[in-house]
C-alpha cells in the first residue's frame, strides 16, 4: 500500500480541490488511503485525520446489517472536522445524558480519528472503543485524545460505533429476512470489526504496522474488546487487547430470547408484533433511541453466525483468541475481582496477561474521596488532563504532581502497544518491570502517586 506521502507545510495553491477550501492557518497534511485521498492537518507535530469514513453509512437498507465498506471518493476528502456521534438520547433540555454528547446526531456515524506521528515507519497501532454504557458516547471527546500517543510514536484510531437499539435489536422478521451468512443482532461488534479491516487496509499507508494491532475500551468498549476475543471474523486483525473498566464475562443471550425481546419492544412504541423489515428500517432512529424500552438496545446475542460463542465460553474452552491482554480497574468502583479472573483466564497458557488497579486522585478531583471513579483512568492512560472532561475540578486544573502521574501511568500502556508478543513482563513507568499476571506471581501493578507491583489479593474489587 501507498505509504505516508508528503507533508504540504506553508502556503499550498491547489484551486480547485479540497486544498482550496482549507483555512489559512490550518497546516495541511495529505494520505493516499484504499478510497482515496484525504487531507488532515498537522497539530502539535501529529497528523489527524477527523471524520473518516471506514464503512458505508448504515442507513436504510443497511441499518441491522454488518457494515459494508466506503465506496471510493473522487479527488482529496477533507477529514479536518468529526463527523456527528451516532444517535443516542439526550435531555430534555439538549444536555447529554451521562457518558453522552449533545449537539448534532446521525445515524450515518461510521468514521473514526486517527492520530499518527509524521514520521512513521512501522508504528504500532491501538484502535479505540469508547465507553458509554452501549448507547452514549463518541469516539472524539476528549479524554480519548491520541495526540500524546502519536507524540510518543503510537498511531491512535479512535472509532464510532452504532449504538443503543441500532446496534443491539434482533426481530424474527429481520432474521426471517437475513441471508444464511448474515449476523442477527451485534452490529456494534460488526462495526467494531470493520473498523479493524480498515485498519489492515490502511495501516501501511499511515506508516503503521499491521502485524501489531491492539484493540482497547474503557466500560462499554472495554466490553466489545472482550467480546471481540471470541469472534472468528475478527482473528488475525488484532494482536493485544486492553480491556479498562469493562471485564465483563456476559454469557449472552440466546437469538429466540433476543428476538422474544424485539417482539416485545413492538408494543412499547405501538407497532405490530407483525412488523415488516421495510416497516422497521423505515422508522426514525429517534424513535428508537428516545423510548424507555428501546434507548440502551436489546443486548448482545449468540446468533451463531457473526459470534457463535460467548468469550466466557471460548475462555473456558481455552478458545479465545490468544493475544496479550492488559486489564484493570479504578478503586473508586467496583470490577477488579472481575479484572482478575479475565488475567487468570486469559494468561493461564500461550500469551501473557497483566493486571493493575488505577488509584490515583488528583490534586483538582478531591470530591473523589472513595477513590478514582469510572472513566477517571482515561486521561492519564492517553496523557489527555488538558482536554478531558474531567479537567476542571473544583480546585482548579492539574498540577505538576498530576501530570507527571499522566506520563507515568501512560508510559506503561505505550509499552504494552509496542512490546513483543511473546513477552511476558514490560518495562515502564521508569524501569519498574510489571511482571505478566499468574497465579503464582499474583502480580498487578497499583498506580497511585507511583507505580509499584504488589500481590493481586490485597486489592478489594472496590470502595
Amino acid at each position: 500500500m501507498q505509504r505516508l506521502t508528503s507533508l504540504m507545510i506553508g502556503t499550498i495553491a491547489l484551486a480547485g480541490s479540497a486544498m482550496a477550501q482549507v483555512a489559512d492557518d490550518i497546516t495541511p497534511v495529505r494520505v493516499t488511503l484504499d478510497a482515496g485521498v484525504l487531507v488532515g492537518q498537522q497539530e502539535n507535530n501529529v497528523h489527524v485525520f477527523r471524520g473518516v469514513p471506514y464503512a458505508k453509512p448504515p442507513v436504510g437498507d443497511l441499518r441491522w446489517r454488518a457494515p459494508v465498506a466506503p465506496d471510493p471518493w473522487p479527488g482529496e476528502r477533507l477529514a479536518l472536522t468529526h463527523e456527528p456521534p451516532c444517535t443516542q438520547p439526550v435531555t430534555l433540555d439538549g444536555r447529554p445524558n451521562g457518558g453522552g454528547v449533545a449537539g448534532m446526531q446521525s445515524e450515518d456515524c461510521l468514521y473514526l480519528t486517527a492520530f499518527v506521528p509524521p514520521d512513521a515507519q512501522n508504528a504500532p497501532i491501538v484502535v479505540w472503543m469508547h465507553g458509554g454504557a452501549s448507547f452514549l458516547g463518541a469516539g472524539h471527546l476528549g479524554s480519548y485524545d491520541g495526540t500524546s500517543n502519536a507524540q510518543n510514536g503510537v498511531i491512535t484510531v479512535s472509532i464510532n460505533y452504532r449504538l443503543g437499539p441500532m446496534a443491539n435489536f434482533n426481530h424474527p422478521a429481520l432474521s426471517n429476512a437475513a441471508d444464511s451468512d448474515e449476523a442477527l443482532g451485534n452490529f456494534a461488534l460488526t462495526d467494531a470489526v470493520a473498523a479493524l479491516e480498515w485498519v489492515q487496509r490502511n495501516a501501511e499507508a499511515l506508516g503503521g504496522d499491521p502485524e501489531n494491532v491492539t484493540i482497547a475500551g474503557q466500560s462499554a468498549g472495554g466490553a466489545m474488546v472482550m467480546d471481540l476475543l471470541s469472534i472468528p471474523s475478527a482473528k488475525g486483525l488484532f494482536h493485544k487487547a486492553v480491556v479498562q473498566s469493562g471485564a465483563l464475562l456476559r454469557p449472552g443471550q440466546s437469538l429466540a430470547d433476543a428476538e422474544q425481546r424485539g417482539v416485545q419492544a413492538m408494543s412499547a412504541l405501538s407497532l405490530s408484533e407483525d412488523i415488516t423489515p421495510d416497516q422497521l428500517r423505515s422508522i426514525s432512529a429517534q424513535t428508537f433511541s428516545y423510548n424507555q424500552a428501546t434507548r440502551a438496545g436489546l443486548g448482545t446475542v449468540i446468533d451463531g453466525r457473526f459470534r457463535p460463542v460467548s468469550t466466557l465460553e471460548a475462555m473456558q474452552a481455552g478458545d479465545e483468541i490468544d493475544v496479550p491482554v492488559l486489564v484493570g480497574s479504578n478503586t473508586g468502583e467496583r470490577g477488579f475481582n472481575s479484572a482478575r479472573r479475565v488475567a487468570s483466564l486469559a494468561g493461564d497458557s500461550g500469551a501473557g496477561a497483566w493486571l493493575y488497579s488505577f488509584d490515583y486522585v488528583p490534586g483538582f478531583r478531591t470530591e473523589w474521596t472513595n477513590g478514582p471513579i469510572h472513566s477517571a483512568e482515561l486521561m492519564f492512560t492517553f496523557d489527555s488532563i488538558d482536554s478531558s472532561g474531567w479537567a476542571m475540578g473544583p480546585n482548579g486544573r492539574a498540577g505538576g504532581e498530576d501530570r507527571e502521574v499522566a506520563a507515568m501511568v501512560q508510559s506503561c500502556w505505550l509499552a504494552f502497544y509496542k512490546m513483543d508478543l511473546a513477552a511476558k513482563s514490560i518495562n515502564c513507568a521508569g524501569g519498574t518491570e510489571w511482571p505478566a499476571y499468574t497465579e503464582a506471581s499474583d502480580a498487578a501493578m497499583q498506580f497511585s502517586g507511583t507505580a509499584r507491583v504488589v500481590k493481586s489479593e490485597e486489592i478489594p474489587d472496590g470502595p
